[in-house]
């Protein structure tokens, strides 16, 4: 599953880059291209995703152990409640789809707006694809497959990679358009087609009642305000991207793409370590060892996340340079987006630290407190977005944006710790501190070094400056951390495979 999920995130990662190269960064039709494709996933997420693993999952686990025919039944009426409901969605949105679109991006003029309804209307569809796939993949989780859901994402990417290669021959529209929901079509039939291989009988009832849908929603009710909070950040962050002009999107986008590789790869190891042995201990009621499984998840993340957020601030514009300047993109794009990418880094550490320690509420089962926190960075970070778009002349309102994103996430991780603090008794601060301290000291030593390195052989040959500066500043850094014993370096390559044990 490791493999799959890497393999998937590099794979995304290449799709970004080859439309990016094909459609053009800073171009109008890229914008529309990225505004469109978001909503899908921002209709889809609000509906199903945040519920999938929190309320579903227990639901269709439940059934499969104590149902006599385990679960297919009430799997059955599931899916097909699923296929109903998402295509009834699906329809209801490509009605609405100009208001979709204006909601997103006001500043988008009105051809670029019909641009964007237009790829709408083709992308929409996704919702149900991406529901049936998620409901499949979680029974196939349930029955002990992990491989076709793990690998599906990959199915995606490379087709939308070969569509837009052909796109580049072929300049078609409808082949963009359709060849993009395509991607997500074959991600859903492979796993439904397991599903299938997997023994699990495949059938769709008329009347899907008698899963307890009140149930349901009674327990994705906290759940939903978590993500109905991240999804209007997220749509406030792309209206105010709009407002930056042609590129605008793209360049919040496409940075925010590039700012969750490290969390996804790092960050999201750690907690998915961590979870299982975090709600044994919170089971057995014992806090002291919740605190010490958080402590030193927090601590193992930003001993690495530390360094790469400084890398991201000295070498936003090199990086995005050698990622994005190929093609029909517009260098002052590019420029600007390596701009956003730079500001990304001040959101990376307090990012990471507040998601490993929210663990610790789902740990005790505790879905509202975390819903409430989560509303309240929402809340910061849409007004950070606002006072972005008054206050930042128009060319620059996009950088605006991971600036919001780093207030809202400090603020929200300090209340995580002091909610926690309360709740747990102690969170272990004193060595939270002086890891937190001497990391600091350490990445000053090697942003130092790598200024150094830049200020030597300069930033015209992107690949040059970005492995001097890097190898240098990892240099420095690493030197730096052995003086100061930071421990937690040690378990830094475990911590990336996957296979930390918390202790």
């Amino acid at each position: 599953m490791a493999v799959a999920t890497l393999a998937s995130r590099v794979a995304g990662f290449l799709r970004v880059l080859v439309l990016t190269a094909a459609l053009g960064l800073g171009t109008r039709l890229l914008d529309a291209y990225n505004v469109a494709n978001t909503l899908p996933n921002a209709v889809y997420e609000l509906l199903i995703g945040g519920a999938m693993a929190s309320v579903i999952v227990p639901l269709l686990t439940r059934a499969a152990l104590t149902d006599p025919d385990h679960g297919v039944l009430y799997t059955q009426r599931l899916l097909s409640l699923m296929v109903y409901g998402l295509s009834a969605v699906t329809l209801l949105a490509v009605v609405l789809a100009p208001w979709l679109v204006e909601l997103v991006a006001p500043g988008f003029t009105a051809e670029q707006h019909e641009m964007a309804v237009v790829f709408s209307r083709y992308f929409l569809p996704q919702i149900l694809f991406y529901g049936v796939s998620a409901t499949a993949g979680a029974v196939l989780n349930i029955r002990g497959r992990f491989a076709a859901p793990a690998w599906a994402p990959l199915c995606n990417s490379l087709v939308v990679i070969v569509v837009g290669l052909l796109y580049v021959l072929s300049g078609s529209f409808p082949l963009l358009a359709a060849g993009t929901s395509l991607g997500v079509f074959a991600q859903m039939s492979l796993v439904v087609w397991a599903l299938g291989r997997s023994g699990f009988p495949i059938r769709l009832h008329l009347d899907p009642r008698g899963i307890a849908i009140r149930r349901i929603g009674g327990l994705a009710g906290w759940v939903l305000l978590s993500v109905l909070g991240a999804q209007a950040f997220l749509i406030a962050a792309t209206r105010v991207a709009s407002l930056s002009g042609p590129g605008g999107v793209t360049a919040y986008q496409n940075a925010l793409a590039v700012f969750q590789v490290p969390f996804a790869v790092i960050a999201l190891s750690v907690m998915t370590t961590m979870l299982p042995r975090l709600s044994r201990n919170a089971a057995r009621r014992d806090h002291d060892r919740m605190v010490r499984d958080l402590s030193l998840a927090v601590r193992v993340a930003v001993v690495v996340m530390a360094p790469i957020a400084v890398a991201m601030v000295l070498l936003g514009r090199p990086v995005a340079t050698l990622l994005f300047e190929h093609g029909n993109s517009a260098a002052p794009t590019v420029r600007l987006l390596g701009t956003v990418l730079a500001a990304f880094g001040l959101a990376l550490v307090p990012f990471s630290a507040y998601s490993i320690l929210q663990r610790g509420f789902y740990a005790l089962q505790d879905t509202r407190t975390p819903a409430l926190i989560t509303a309240g960075v929402a809340v910061t970070g849409i007004a950070g977005c606002a006072v972005a778009g008054f206050v930042l002349p128009a060319g620059s309102i996009v950088v605006g944006v991971p600036i919001a994103y780093a207030i809202a996430y400090t603020i929200g991780l300090l209340t995580t710790v002091v909610v926690l603090r309360r709740r747990l008794g102690w969170i272990d601060g004193r060595r939270l501190m002086r890891t937190h301290v001497r990391v600091l000291i350490a990445v000053s030593a090697g942003a130092a070094c790598a200024v150094g390195a830049l200020f030597l052989v300069g930033t015209s040959v992107p690949v040059l400056a970005i492995s001097a500066a890097a190898g240098v500043g990892a240099l420095g850094y690493l030197a730096a951390a052995k003086l100061l014993h930071i421990g937690e370096l040690r378990l830094v390559v475990v911590t990336t495979l996957g296979g930390l044990r918390l202790s």
